[in-house]
């Protein structure tokens, strides 16, 4: 049998004390999440998070540190979900962007209201605002690039 979690990435982005949450549309139901989504091929993570945070929330982000990662087995349909959460600035709205489908509309949040909703995607949505708030963030430079793994092995050192 083979096994594949989904990689996804995701955007804590707070301002004045709320966070930037999508309202959208998932298997029927009308869920609470970051903006958040897959990993494409292509790109690196941090493209991910920023290309995600512009299709679900037409805002653009630039991302600072990493929050956590977080592993997540839904228990509806046993998918396993490895969330990079990343934590950064936010610029440059775009609100007459179309939003990706299924997306209803972004709202902010204080931390109080979000640990209220009934209807969070999963767990690990509150988990990274209460990491964040706790502080928690790890260099971006936790990410090691093949490209840049092939560069550096490559490099010819400097004679002395």
């Amino acid at each position: 049998m083979d096994w594949t979690p989904h990689l996804t990435v995701a955007a804590v982005i707070e301002s004045e004390q709320r966070f930037l949450l999508i309202e959208e549309e998932s298997d029927g139901l009308i869920v609470f999440n970051q903006p958040a989504g897959h990993w494409d091929e292509g790109e690196t993570l941090i493209e991910a998070v920023a290309r995600e945070t512009l299709e679900e929330a037409a805002w653009h982000f630039e991302p600072q540190a990493i929050v956590g990662i977080y592993q997540y087995t839904s228990p509806e349909n046993q998918i396993t979900y490895l969330r990079i959460c990343f934590c950064g600035r936010h610029h440059s709205h775009e609100p007459n962007r179309a939003l990706d489908t299924g997306i209803l509309r972004t709202v902010w949040l204080t931390r109080d209201i979000v640990a209220n909703l009934s209807n969070l995607r999963n767990p690990m949505v509150l988990r990274c605002i209460d990491d964040y708030l706790a502080g928690i963030r790890y260099p971006l430079s936790l990410i090691t690039d093949s490209f840049m793994l092939t560069k550096v092995n490559n490099s010819t050192p400097e004679s002395g």
